[in-house]
């Protein structure tokens, strides 16, 4: 009876401890990526900048991307690396430029990383749960796309 009494009592408890060890965590939908690729590229037609944009998941892999008319060949790996690499490590490519612009070489030493201004991590309550990367013009405009990109979720 006692062995009985037991594993109820372990089997009541289970169904908490599996719950405990799930996060929960916004994801992007697909109709929050396809509004922030949107608006991203109204910001760059409305100043007439050719660009590419991609934007990633949490992991850095791609959801969406778009290469809009003129914009340069180069400009399609560098936005998918400034994505990948604003997602993955959860901070602005910018702050890894000023990085190793100051001295900090640390960073050259991780495989994949794209230290150009212009890529965004998309965070939500905290936690980043995507990024958007833009190339095409200078730094601080494609910051600027991205940063129209990553507004339409805020609408």
């Amino acid at each position: 009876m006692r062995r009985i009494v037991a594993l109820l009592a372990v089997l009541a408890v289970f169904p908490l401890v599996a719950q405990a060890q799930l996060a929960e965590r916004p994801v992007l939908t697909l109709e929050a990526v396809k509004a922030m690729m949107n608006a991203a590229e109204a910001e760059a037609v409305r100043n007439g900048w050719r660009v590419s944009m991609a934007i990633v998941d949490a992991h850095g892999d791609l959801l969406a991307f778009r290469r809009l008319d003129g914009a340069h060949l180069g400009s399609i790996d560098i936005s998918q690396g400034k994505a990948r690499t604003a997602a993955r490590l959860r901070r602005s490519t910018k702050a890894l430029a000023d990085a190793l612009a100051a001295g900090n070489l640390a960073f050259l030493s991780v495989d994949g990383i794209t230290a150009l201004q212009g890529g965004l991590p998309i965070e939500v309550d905290g936690v980043v749960i995507g990024a958007v990367g833009v190339s095409g013009v200078t730094s601080v405009q494609d910051e600027q796309i991205a940063a129209a990109g990553i507004a339409a979720l805020r609408r």
